[in-house]
């Protein structure tokens, strides 16, 4: 049997005995010098629940907002899209994440119309709302796209192939849909499924420094707002004779990816706030998400808009308050949670940012990577400083047998980072990399975001591949 052939069945069977854990109760740690076996306490697997529980609002379903108006199609993609009935033609807010995607937003739209789409508006340039707009190309729309305030940062591109790796982990594109889950706030992409392939249309009409646009598209008015946030080139597309406002990723009903675990820049949260106010400030009666299901009615839409961006503000100020305070990175994020009125509501859950992720970010975008301790000017080499760790605690076997105890005692963080210390002076060692595999599996059990999830996943299936 070929070795990947029987990395494959390795993981199968570990992952297999996972998905079984909560039926299978608290039982011990197989010794994985024998065994890829592992178990998992049932508290650990709540995360997961949340997050299934959390992805069945994926419904598919056309939302009539506006009778014989505006639509909105959830559930058809990882996105969503808005289609909005104008004299003689439709305009598509939007375009769902590919080809094959494309194509059943198409037949929705003939379902309530025989109008053609001659208009396409991008809320921005992310490529899960672009990804069918290639689909509606045989009716010449035009393709209205506001471009970014700031440019990418130079030699970005210098970076594609390490953005590329961690962003099929984060996104979990080769995992199954078992491992996978869900992506977050919406089905799987169809490129994760590797049952589509994306078709973009480049915007015909690019606005470049313009901040509010007000047009009539086939007698419909139409205000494009910028709005920079979970974007650069975020905007806006509100309908005032509608009350009706598509927001984008700006809002999804979940705690925003701020900063992403694939890497990349971290969102700027005063101007995500600033952009925020100005949604507020609509007073929309129908606020239309880039993803999960619409808000419907004013009151609604003003109390869930105010604490999400409360929300962000408070996790934004106290985060600069420890960094004021003069507090490392980590202990910035242990210190910063969510206050009670806040974690308790369902909307703000972290089932695609996270907390801590956001606090590290603005960290680092304010204060860079040194934290204060001079210790840290000049550390040692990673392998020297595992060679020495390892040594005063009394050999690798020591550790090995301390990372299988907090396995046993339902410490998969400490077990994890006690087989990183081994596998920082021994790449290659075979025991570490299973107890490795074992705490990341158990890590992705306890995760409500989807992307965390994914990344612990991925990690353990290429730890035992390897």
């Amino acid at each position: 049997m070929p070795p990947e052939a029987l990395s494959r069945r390795s993981f199968t069977r570990l992952f297999a005995v996972s998905l079984a854990l909560p039926v299978l109760g608290n039982k011990a740690f197989a010794d994985t010098s024998k065994s890829a076996v592992s178990f998992a306490p049932k508290a650990l697997a709540d995360g997961e629940q949340k997050l299934r529980d959390f992805a069945a609002q994926y419904q598919t379903r056309v939302y009539e907002i506006v009778p014989n108006k505006v639509y909105q199609a959830v559930g058809y993609g990882h996105s969503n899209a808005t289609f909005i009935i104008g004299e003689q033609s439709v305009i598509l807010v939007d375009t769902l994440d590919s080809d094959v995607r494309g194509e059943t937003l198409k037949k929705l739209i003939a379902e309530h119309t025989d109008k053609p789409v001659k208009t396409i508006i991008y809320t921005h340039g992310h490529p899960d709302h672009r990804g069918g707009a290639g689909v509606f190309a045989d009716t010449q729309p035009e393709v209205i796209a506001f471009a970014p305030v700031k440019p990418s940062l130079p030699r970005m591109n210098q970076l594609k192939d390490v953005f590329e790796q961690r962003g099929i982990k984060q996104m979990g594109y080769e995992l199954s849909d078992e491992e996978a889950l869900s992506q977050g706030y919406g089905i799987r992409e169809g490129v994760a499924l590797n049952r589509a392939k994306r078709a973009f249309l480049a915007p015909t009409t690019l606005y470049k420094n313009e901040t509010n646009i007000a047009r009539n598209i086939d007698g419909v008015k139409i205000e494009l707002i910028a709005a920079r946030g979970e974007a650069d080139d975020m905007i806006y597309v509100w309908l005032p004779d509608y009350q009706a406002v598509c927001c984008g990723d700006n809002y999804s009903g979940c705690w925003p990816n701020t900063s992403p675990l694939r890497g990349g820049q971290s969102r700027d949260l005063d101007t995500w706030i600033a952009s925020l106010d100005k949604l507020i400030a609509l007073n929309a009666n129908a606020l239309l998400l880039g993803h999960t299901r619409p808000v419907i009615g004013r009151t609604k839409i003003k109390a869930e808009l105010t604490n999400f961006r409360n929300a962000l503000d408070y996790v934004f100020t106290e985060t600069l308050n420890c960094i004021n305070q003069g507090m490392s990175m980590d202990q910035a994020a242990e210190t910063v949670r969510l206050p009670e009125k806040y974690a308790k509501l369902p909307y703000l859950g972290e089932y695609y940012g996270s907390v801590d992720w956001t606090v590290r970010g603005i960290y680092s975008l304010y204060v860079g990577w040194f934290d204060g301790n001079p210790t840290h000017i000049h550390p040692l080499p990673a392998k020297e400083k595992a060679d020495k760790t390892i040594a005063m605690m009394g050999g690798e076997k020591a550790v090995l047998a301390a990372a299988r105890d907090a396995l046993n005692r339902q410490d998969p963080q400490w077990a994890a980072e006690l087989a990183d210390i081994v596998l920082a002076s021994d790449g290659g060692n075979h025991a570490a990399k299973q107890h490795k595999a074992q705490a990341l599996l158990l890590l992705a059990r306890g995760e409500t975001s989807a992307n965390s999830r994914h990344y612990y996943v991925a990690g353990a299936k290429e730890l035992i591949a390897k």
